[in-house]
């Protein structure tokens, strides 16, 4: 198939109107008329043979095909921005918009205290977070997602961010009124603090692993949380015992806060992956903020442990 230099005009328009949401915003964004805008999204449905966008006349959503497009196009457009970046002679500028999708947990316990650091370092950076820990379609509008749990998403790019272990602690206030327990089968006798699944909806199974072997052990509690801060503040302040990826607890655990226990039993690790689809010239702000989460993931792990 020849080069058709319209196709990569229809893909620009396309990009802005799925930005924009509807055409007129979008008109506004290019230097167009509404009615241009729609006859290049016309043009460019034609050409490729699907259509992108169902319309209304307030708004236009992508449709199913339209999604599957934008999420191999927009790194394609954002492979070319580089491009050019570079060819001016600017590739160390880290700028533009970044749209991250990336898991609660590691978004407020970890990435957010230390976002004024980043957003010093790169001032022409825009950073939009989304906090979810669904993996279907996780890169639908983002650059970049954050994932814990092994990869298993074989057509996009894997950086692995660190291993953190996973801790069962609770407070000197708890531990004060209900005495430590010795061993897991001890945990029978105490309060947990649940912490929901979202991907099933009920609470996480509490596991244990030493040398090499693992075993889950049935908790009972009359809290179940699905928001790390509420789960940490309810631990500090006593409500009952919580297992937890000790990424995220250094500061709680180096002030004496939470205390660790049942640590013979501790042996399990839990991985950290951020995933993008540009494989070729991954977009200077990927690149910036990828070194940076990694730089303080490594910081944060090496404080919990």
């Amino acid at each position: 198939m020849s080069f058709d230099a319209r196709l990569l005009t229809g893909v620009g328009v396309f990009a802005a109107v799925a930005e924009a949401g509807n055409f007129a915003r979008a008109a506004e964004i290019l230097g167009l008329t509404p009615s241009g805008v729609s006859r290049a999204i016309a043009r460019l449905e034609a050409r490729i043979g699907v259509r992108l966008f169902d319309r209304s006349p307030r708004y236009v959503t992508l449709t199913q095909e339209g999604h599957r497009f934008h999420e191999q196009a927009m790194p394609l457009l954002a492979g070319l921005e580089e491009a050019a970046t570079n060819a001016a002679g600017a590739a160390a500028i880290v700028s533009g918009r970044l749209r991250v999708s990336i898991d609660p947990w590691f978004s407020r316990m970890v990435l957010a205290p230390q976002l004024p650091q980043f957003m010093s370092r790169y001032p022409l950076v825009f950073l939009e977070l989304m906090n979810t820990n669904y993996r279907e379609d996780m890169m639908t509008g983002a650059d970049i997602a954050v994932r814990f749990g092994p990869p298993d998403i074989a057509s996009l790019i894997v950086r692995k961010l660190l291993d953190t272990r996973v801790i069962t602690c609770a407070s000197p206030v708890y531990l004060e009124r209900h005495g430590e327990p010795k061993t897991p089968d001890d945990l029978k006798h105490h309060e947990a603090l649940l912490f929901r699944d979202p991907q099933t909806g009920r609470p996480f199974p509490w596991e244990f692993h030493r040398e090499g072997e693992a075993f889950e052990v049935k908790v009972t509690g009359r809290v179940v949380v699905d928001d790390p801060s509420v789960a940490v503040a309810a631990c500090v302040a006593g409500q009952g015992i919580f297992q937890s990826l000790a990424v995220g607890l250094g500061p709680w655990l180096a002030n004496g806060e939470l205390v660790p226990i049942l640590t013979r039993w501790s042996g399990e690790r839990f991985p950290l992956y951020a995933y993008h689809p540009s494989r070729h010239l991954p977009p200077a702000k990927v690149r910036a903020f990828l070194d940076f989460i990694q730089e303080i993931a490594v910081e944060d792990t090496a404080l919990s442990e």
